[in-house]
């Protein structure tokens, strides 16, 4: 089809220059229209209905190689004009000059030879897509020599192609500039730097350097900075690709784009490719949506596979890919011999974090003051991106700092009579900072300090929270009142783990066991998963039962997968399943079938077959006894602590730690002694006391509109006693006695 295309196209063409020279033909000058894709394009629109109606892009693409095509016969036509000329002053026979009618003529009759002009223009159209017979990428044409007018065949002048142009690596970077990668810098000293930099002991057979390396996790941990710098560190050729620039419209072309890519890597070997982005093209073949992804993937495949040969002759090209959803790559793409290294570039834990600090400021004007194990405990869940965000916005305080210093109040300036205080102001510093500079000698005291960063770290939000990742919660231990004994259990299972591994594997425990916190609503089971999740300085996942599962069929279980990769991306990570009875009821015969599917995915994640290495479950329920019993054995969810209301001294507890961090200045601490011991408050929960705060707070708050300005404005003991006469506890004494059943029976 793209032929009769052509040719109507080429016909088009022939018609307006044909009209063109009849209009000019009493002219001096001999005038030629230049035709463009464009000027083509809206000739067609405006003067022939026929070609209009097809689609812009297949009109555009023909219209360039009939162009193409007429290019190259103007080309041969001046070859001709050419020999024609020698040949004449050889013979020193004058011959008359041509007119503009004979131009004409001679491009008329031309155009009569349609058999031979369809076919070549067919050839170029399948040269194009490479369907012809060359259309594997080398650059060469299939259409026929032209010949001449004595029937002899002219050689055709070769086009010429531009081949592995030079590739130079960057120049501004090195690993001293990377931070909190030294497990994947020596990884790929070993499988990438020395085979390339020893290329004897590659062809004797000594060494074999990775064929592919692929680097995931969160966006921002610095996967592309990575590739550049180890390009840059060898010196050696690099051909950075965005993985969308290799995908065309055209059948083929996209093909044909990924052999191009991979010809001139051999012909700079050895060579570093880096494909960022590369699940956007090389997804699941299974999933694909169109053939032609399905075609990208087989000949990424065999490209990759064609590269043996030069690993062997000490000439490696090594392919870098980059993506944070590895999971959505081609399985055969995964496999030993393509990309047969994998990195994990997770979220940088806290020592890491400290060492990016320490890396982004090396090269600014910093106070001694700066203490950068603080910094890395201030932020928990922060990427590398994030950590450089965090010194650009102190930065801008500082700049921000000096503005207020420096400005002159007294700065006369004309503004407009309706604009506020605001707006004079801004225009005095921005009037300020244009006219003066700071000195030179003065830039030697300015300097980013500890205060600056601090700060900073408050206006910078983790982007692991923004995609969907984990991040550290800010709840501490001292948040939470009474729950000694849980707490305790809790550090034995999951702090210490993370903070002392090597004693559990010289006492052989090396798989981590699940928790499970149970009892009534309201008891703080919620507050301690996030206070031992920033104890151990873990990553956590917050994940409400009901919220995974899905009515669309294996989507439910998909959600659950989604949890654990991220997980794995985050270690160490505590994931926490709130409200666990709705995720994993009892499976049986009048169970849903989609429950219980679910149900199957949650017991293999959690055992892992060794995949869950620093990744800890904590569950949370107040219904036990209806969760699968398979959930509750051991090596699965299998330490079992009961959060019970608390006794009077954990109820004192509780609203003392409460009043300490809402109200650090409360002068009568005392009085929580009488109000946690009342016997109103038997059977009150976490919950309850905080509700039994809010309603003395609003006690407190008509006292003071009834008293006026004689009203004390503090809460005092009368505002708790209101508050005690108004609210109940919410859990019943029959639900206290059933829960104390089911820790009788051994929970």
């Amino acid at each position: 089809m793209s032929g009769g295309l052509d040719y109507e196209i080429y016909q088009f063409i022939s018609k307006i220059e044909d009209r063109h020279l009849r209009e000019n033909q009493g002219n001096n000058k001999k005038s030629t229209p230049k035709f463009t894709v464009d000027s083509v394009y809206d000739a067609i629109r405006g003067s022939n209905s026929s070609l209009a109606r097809r689609k812009k892009r297949q009109l555009e693409d023909s219209i360039e190689r009939v162009l193409r095509q007429r290019k190259r016969e103007e080309e041969d036509e001046e070859d001709e004009d050419e020999d024609g000329e020698v040949s004449e002053s050889v013979s020193k026979s004058p011959k008359p000059k041509e007119t503009d009618s004979s131009l004409m003529n001679r491009r008329i009759v031309k155009s009569w030879n349609l058999s031979s002009r369809q076919r070549n223009i067919s050839q170029e159209a399948m040269s194009s897509t490479g369907d012809g017979v060359n259309g594997a990428g080398t650059g060469t044409s299939t259409t026929p020599a032209p010949k001449r007018s004595d029937d002899e065949p002219q050689a055709k002048r070769r086009r010429v192609v531009q081949q592995g142009y030079a590739r130079s690596p960057p120049t501004n970077l090195c690993f001293e500039d990377l931070g909190g990668m030294s497990g994947a810098i020596k990884l790929l000293i070993k499988s990438v730097a020395f085979p390339i930099r020893n290329p004897e002991l590659c062809k004797m057979g000594v060494l074999t350097p990775a064929r592919g390396i692929l680097l995931h996790g969160p966006p921002g941990c610095g996967k592309t900075r990575l590739a550049n710098t180890i390009a840059a560190e060898l010196g050696i050729s690099y051909i950075p690709i965005s993985a969308p620039t290799l995908v065309a419209g055209m059948s083929g072309e996209s093909e044909k784009k990924i052999r191009a890519l991979y010809d001139e890597a051999r012909s700079l070997a050895p060579c570093l490719i880096f494909i960022d982005e590369i699940d956007a093209i090389m997804g699941k073949r299974e999933n694909a949506q169109r053939e032609m992804e399905k075609r990208m993937v087989s000949q990424m495949l065999t490209c990759m596979d064609d590269m043996e040969t030069l690993i062997m002759e000490g000439k490696p090209v090594v392919t870098i890919a980059a993506t944070n959803r590895p999971d959505n790559l081609d399985p055969a793409l995964r496999r030993a011999g393509r990309f047969d290294k994998e990195i994990c570039i997770s979220i940088p834990n806290e020592r890491a974090r400290a060492s990016i600090f320490r890396t982004l400021l090396r090269k600014r004007a910093i106070s001694d003051d700066i203490d950068f194990k603080k910094l890395a405990k201030l932020t928990p869940g922060f990427v590398g991106a994030d950590l450089s965000d965090v010194v650009v916005e102190a930065g801008n305080l500082l700049a921000e700092e000096l503005v207020s210093r420096a400005i002159d109040p007294n700065v006369n300036m004309k503004v407009d009579d309706d604009s506020d205080d605001s707006d004079d102001e801004a225009c005095r510093e921005f009037r300020w900072v244009t006219n003066n500079p700071l000195e030179v000698s003065e830039r030697g005291s300015i300097l980013i300090t500890m205060k600056h960063l601090s700060e900073a770290v408050k206006k910078v939000q983790p982007s692991a929270k923004r995609e969907g990742f984990t991040t550290i919660p800010d709840t501490t231990w001292d948040q939470v009142g009474s729950l000694r004994d849980a707490r305790e259990q809790l550090t034995m299972s999951i702090v210490d783990p993370i903070d002392c591994p090597e004693i559990f594997e010289k006492l052989g425990i090396t798989t981590p066991s699940g928790v499970l916190l149970w009892g009534p609503p309201g008891c703080g089971k919620t507050l301690m998963a996030m206070a031992v999740a920033n104890e151990a300085k873990a990553n956590f996942i917050s994940v409400k039962g009901p919220e995974l599962l899905n009515k669309y069929l294996g989507e439910s279980e998909r959600a659950v997968r989604q949890v654990f990769n991220r997980a794995r991306a985050s270690i160490p990570c505590i994931v926490f399943f709130d409200e666990l009875d709705a995720l994993c009821p009892r499976r049986d015969s009048n169970g849903a079938d989609a429950s219980k599917r679910v149900v199957n995915q949650l017991l293999t994640e959690l055992d892992g077959i060794g995949s869950r290495q620093g990744i800890y479950i904590i569950g949370a329920t107040n219904r036990p006894d209806m969760i699968d019993p398979a959930m509750l054995r051991p090596g699965r969810l299998g330490t079992h602590i009961f959060i019970d209301v608390p006794d009077a001294d954990g109820r004192v507890d509780i609203l003392k730690t409460r009043i300490r961090f809402q109200l650090p200045n409360y002068p009568y601490v005392d009085s929580l002694d009488v109000v946690g011991r009342d016997p109103r408050c038997e059977g009150f929960s976490g919950a309850d006391l905080e509700n039994l705060h809010r309603a003395a707070g609003e006690a407190a708050l008509k006292r003071f509109r009834a008293e006026g300005s004689e009203s004390e404005q503090m809460l005092i003991l009368r505002d708790w006693e209101t508050a005690l006469s108004k609210v109940k506890p919410s859990i019943t004494t029959g639900d206290l006695e059933q829960f104390r059943a089911l820790r009788e029976l051994g929970w």
